[in-house]
């Protein structure tokens, strides 16, 4: 189980605190662009390494428009972890993107 949050809700977090941010797109997408404090861990390899997480850490995962990341918190969630699904993805941010 996982929730779900709006860009402008997260946005409006990230600027309040600081967050875990999980970007699963692939490395060549995530070196584009991403939120700032994201770290990448991409789908493709995230049932091989999500056990570097922390299970009492809460973790943001964003995606490029929000279905990456809802596959990946259904994975973790059923792994135990608490995760938020941030709708809308890196093409709804409000901010800068790092490259």
């Amino acid at each position: 189980m996982f929730s779900s949050i709006s860009m402008p809700e997260f946005y409006q977090k990230t600027k309040k605190e600081p967050l875990t941010i999980i970007d699963v797109r692939e490395k060549e997408e995530y070196d584009y662009g991403h939120v700032p404090t994201a770290t990448n861990l991409p789908l493709s390899e995230l049932a091989a390494s999500y056990q570097t997480l922390e299970k009492g850490q809460e973790y943001f995962i964003i995606c490029q428009t929000g279905g990456r990341s809802a596959t990946a918190c259904q994975f973790l969630g059923n792994q135990g972890y608490q995760v938020v699904n941030v709708m809308g993805g890196t093409s709804a941010w409000m901010g800068q993107l790092e490259a």
